[in-house]
């Protein structure tokens, strides 16, 4: 499995991961402004962009040790949505190599359970996976419009986010599956509290994928953890909201 990587800048090391059906062109307008103070290094995940897919029947674990083999060793990690929970991951299993973890917009798990309220439904999920099968150009950018919705500015956020699509031509189905099957099925609450390293975690007011009142359980779960609410974001909060979503990183990232 070959993953597509490019860096940027000069400085400490920092990865960046996005959010399922997209790839790291979604990060370019932040990207631009880190690489002024790091060595950015953005890969595609699995199954996006211009990497290939998982072998069938990957898992989270498998895409933790893909991405970590093409990163630099002992960098600052920050992941959006699906990106988070693959950084989660990496700080879990590789705990030396992650200096810090910032998860935006992001949970260590997606859908819900009896215990677990703040998330979506499964058949959320499941029937976006069965959308795919049928027509896949449209189920992304349906979920495109469900990030952004209720959010502020949501028809701009959404229009940047269509242009960063996984394009359809590339992996394909198959490898958008396995990344939703990965947001279904993923679990990383119990391990949790093995995460030692510094870690903000960045959440929108109006995200309905993500609740904010997740921001609370993590503060009981890492007493040495950030939550940053912001006011009127969404799913998207560092391309809806990039100067609030600044202010918040700048000083955990000593900028």
């Amino acid at each position: 499995m070959s993953l597509y990587v490019e860096q940027r800048g000069a400085g400490p090391d920092l990865v960046l991961l996005h959010g399922w059906g997209f790839h790291s062109g979604v990060w370019f307008p932040l990207a631009e402004r880190l690489a002024a103070h790091f060595r950015v290094t953005l890969v595609d995940l699995p199954g996006h962009g211009r990497s290939d897919p998982l072998p069938q029947g990957g898992q989270l674990v498998a895409v933790a040790e893909a991405v970590k083999k093409v990163a630099p060793p002992q960098a600052i990690w920050m992941g959006w949505s699906l990106g988070g929970l693959v950084a989660l991951q990496v700080a879990i299993n590789y705990p030396l190599q992650v200096k810090k973890l910032v998860l935006a917009a992001s949970t260590p798990r997606f859908v819900t359970a009896p215990d677990w309220p703040w998330a979506v439904a499964p058949e959320v999920l499941t029937a976006f996976g069965e959308a795919l099968q049928a027509d896949l150009t449209a189920t992304l950018k349906r979920f495109v419009w469900l990030q952004t919705r209720g959010a502020e500015q949501a028809k701009a956020v959404a229009q940047a986010l269509l242009t960063q699509l996984t394009p359809a031509h590339h992996s394909g189905r198959e490898g958008l599956v396995a990344g939703l099957a990965l947001l279904k099925n993923s679990d990383l609450r119990v391990n949790l509290a093995t995460v030692s390293c510094p870690t903000l975690m960045v959440l929108g007011q109006r995200d309905t994928l993500v609740p904010a009142k997740v921001g609370d359980w993590l503060s009981a779960q890492l007493p040495q953890a950030q939550v940053g609410i912001i006011p009127g974001a969404g799913h998207v909060p560092f391309l809806s909201h990039q100067q609030a979503f600044g202010d918040i990183l700048q000083p955990f990232l000593e900028i």
